[in-house]
């Protein structure tokens, strides 16, 4: 059986620490969390070893990165880069209940939490969190770094770009398009193509105001250019 670390201690990185524990092909060793407060502590029952650096001295352990949220959804490719391990060091983590088609790929580091499915010829990126009863349908594409939470739903042939955040129980039409490091609100219905770098909710959903400060960064880091807008806050 081999070994893993957790990256991160709160509540993703619990909820995966148990898809492992139910899959039974490894053993978590520990979490790993920069809060000094959590060092040497316990969550569920899994010790946290120290900080997120200390994957360079576990060389044989395999490694998933289980941060982020909806204030912070660029988190993990900013950890990738600082850690700086090659792809073959990355688990990927998916829990016995979900079905995965033999058609569809998933990429490492990526987890895949219960009873989320894919169906047809779909494709997951790297380091891609998955949440439980999430519908994945033929030929869309999620890629690297997205987030998508419970209950979310994608059309078939829908794309998630880099770093794109869907919110619980959002809807997305087949066919559309949620830009790089956009944010998708909870129980939103997106029809339409939502461009890089934004905030949209509601049903139908519209946009409510640029994406929040460490999203723009990293899509700002990566395409070189960005407009950034003051609006409002969620409402």
């Amino acid at each position: 059986m081999s070994e893993l670390v957790i990256v991160g201690a709160g509540g993703f990185a619990r909820e995966t620490a148990q898809a492992v524990a139910d899959a039974g092909e490894a053993r978590v060793l520990g979490h790993l969390d920069d809060n000094p407060v959590l060092h040497g502590t316990e969550v569920d029952g899994v010790p946290v070893l120290g900080g997120c650096d200390l994957v360079h001295e576990l060389p044989g352990v395999r490694v998933v990165l289980c941060v982020g949220n909806p204030r912070d959804y660029a988190a993990r490719a900013r950890l990738v880069r600082r850690l700086a391990l090659p792809a073959d060091r990355y688990a990927t983590v998916i829990h016995p209940t979900a079905a995965v088609s033999r058609t569809s790929e998933v990429g490492p580091g990526s987890v895949l939490l219960a009873h989320c499915v894919l169906t047809a010829a779909v494709r997951v990126g790297a380091h891609v969190a998955v949440m439980p009863h999430a519908v994945l349908t033929h030929d869309d594409v999620v890629e690297d770094y997205a987030t998508i939470a419970s209950g979310v739903r994608l059309g078939g042939g829908a794309r998630l770009a880099q770093g794109a955040y869907a919110g619980a129980g959002a809807l997305v039409r087949e066919g559309t398009t949620v830009g790089a490091w956009s944010l998708i609100g909870m129980g939103s219905a997106v029809l339409g193509d939502v461009p890089p770098g934004e905030v949209w909710a509601g049903s139908p959903a519209r946009r409510l105001r640029a994406a929040d400060e460490p999203a723009l960064d990293e899509l700002a880091s990566r395409t070189g250019c960005v407009t950034r807008t003051v609006g409002g806050p969620l409402t």
